[in-house]
């Protein structure tokens, strides 16, 4: 999918889904239209409450960060909607890192099946990581492979990683990673 330009200068993708329905994107696009209204003026726990009654979705919501809601789809996959301008950075980023990557980095990666401007759905992944040395060991392995690779791993920890079904420890969030210096992401860190 190519990006499209809103005339607010924000790059959107189009926004198709195979599994979320016409009225759930357009509830999508209604909260990401209202990205930045609410940002300084409410807490954290204030914008999830705003963005869960502008969504109003069936779904389960089972994480929330800063920049992100989580919700589950019931069906094998979760959906990430972004809270704010990072957010919205974060969920274009997870997509082009998943499909510009190298082959050999992408099995470290959730897989993402389908994503448009401020949302994105990814493979539902356990999220237990067993607390142990053995575990942060795996993380830096992980860490190095990828700087190996290109992907410079910006907030990869233990907390955004789990296991896939062949008990591999696969990175759940990467939105913060980059593959390019010129990266928007960049700009939030120097």
């Amino acid at each position: 999918m190519w990006p499209i330009d809103n005339g607010k200068g924000r790059k959107q993708q189009p926004n198709k889904s195979t599994i979320l329905s016409r009225q759930e994107i357009t509830a999508i696009e209604s909260w990401i239209s209202q990205i930045g209204i609410f940002q300084f003026y409410i807490t954290a726990g204030q914008l999830v409450s705003t963005a869960r009654k502008t969504l109003k979705f069936k779904y389960k919501m089972i994480g929330q960060g800063f920049n992100r809601v989580v919700y589950d789809l019931n069906n094998g996959y979760i959906l990430k909607i972004a809270l704010s301008e990072v957010g919205l950075i974060s969920t274009a980023n997870e997509a082009y890192i998943y499909n510009n990557c190298n082959e050999e980095v992408r099995k470290d990666l959730c897989p993402v099946k389908e994503h448009g401007t401020g949302w994105i759905i990814m493979k539902k992944v356990d999220t237990k990581v067993p607390f142990a040395i053995k575990e942060y060991r795996k993380l830096i392995q992980l860490e190095l492979k990828f700087i190996r690779h290109g992907i410079i791993p910006i907030d990869l920890r233990i907390d955004n990683v789990g296991y896939n079904e062949n008990d591999e420890m696969v990175v759940l969030d990467y939105g913060l990673f980059t593959m390019d210096l010129k990266n928007p992401v960049l700009r939030w860190f120097v």
